[in-house]
């Protein structure tokens, strides 16, 4: 089964996730060819590689056309429909209209209209469905059977949008993540958008650990752990189950990676071997 696990640690928005699937291998050729089938303003997709805090990774922008002034609200039914036409795999269509399905209830409760009624604002805009889409694109080329996800952080403070100044997480935001694991984060910024919330609310099957949140490293851990210097030798691991005997414990597992780990753990009476061996 190949698994796509989304590590949530700094928020989700749609073009982090783009770009994070064209890096984990998807088919950007495959993407940027099905993305042309959306009958809407004209646009180009920008790739290149920048560098956050030290990693490389590959960001998306999708660049307007400045002679065609792009359509910034659009109602639901009116992207349903553009997703329909564009005649994408039976796959990519489902997973791009249930994310939007996801905003557009949301949305609709949020504003107190109907669904039929509901229409998206920023979310509506040609770089935001590019972004959504093309998410569904990216999942679709890499034959993904599962999808997990972290923990999401959602931020605080205060955004600007288009009705005015509204409070981190937006109300949309919030509401796709009702029943979702979320994580505490200390950052006064919009961690999670309302594109990333819908793609965790409306393609994410389950999140590993629920409780993981709870466990996580904060500044003030880190600052205290700093002025501490800890000897290996002097710290001792309880694993909650006591080990009398000898225990071999062999696991291999077989995945779609081209490349093998070995990991040997000798601890006192017990001798654990795991070995992982992946083909991509």
């Amino acid at each position: 089964m190949r698994i796509l696990y989304l590590d949530c640690f700094s928020g989700i928005s749609g073009d982090m996730t783009l770009g994070a699937l064209v890096d984990a291998g998807a088919d950007r050729a495959y993407i940027e060819d099905e993305l042309s089938k959306i009958k809407l303003e004209p646009y180009s997709l920008d790739w290149k590689r920048v560098i956050k805090r030290g990693i490389s990774a590959t960001k998306l922008d999708v660049v307007l056309d400045p002679e065609h002034p792009p359509k910034h609200h659009r109602h639901y039914s009116e992207i349903v429909k553009v997703i329909r036409e564009a005649k994408f795999s039976d796959r990519a269509t489902a997973l791009s209209l249930a994310i939007f399905e996801k905003i557009a209830i949301a949305e609709a409760k949020i504003h107190g209209t109907s669904i039929e009624k509901v229409h998206f604002h920023e979310v509506g805009a040609i770089d935001s469905i590019v972004d959504i889409v093309g998410v569904a694109l990216a999942i679709d080329s890499l034959h993904i059977e599962r999808i997990y996800a972290s923990p999401v952080p959602l931020g605080s403070g205060t955004i600007h949008i288009d009705h005015g100044i509204y409070p981190v997480p937006a109300p949309a935001t919030l509401e796709m993540m009702v029943g979702v694991p979320i994580a505490s984060t200390p950052y006064a910024m919009e961690m999670t958008t309302p594109t990333g919330a819908g793609i965790i609310a409306g393609i994410v099957v389950g999140q590993i650990d629920p409780y993981i949140g709870k466990w996580q490293l904060t500044h003030e851990h880190l600052a205290h752990d700093h002025h501490h210097e800890h000897a290996h030798e002097d710290h001792h691991h309880y694993h909650g189950h006591d080990h009398h005997h000898h225990h071999e414990h062999t696991h291999d597992h077989d995945h779609d990676h081209d490349h093998t780990h070995h990991h040997d753990h000798d601890h006192d009476h017990h001798d654990h071997k795991h070995e992982h061996d992946h083909s991509h």
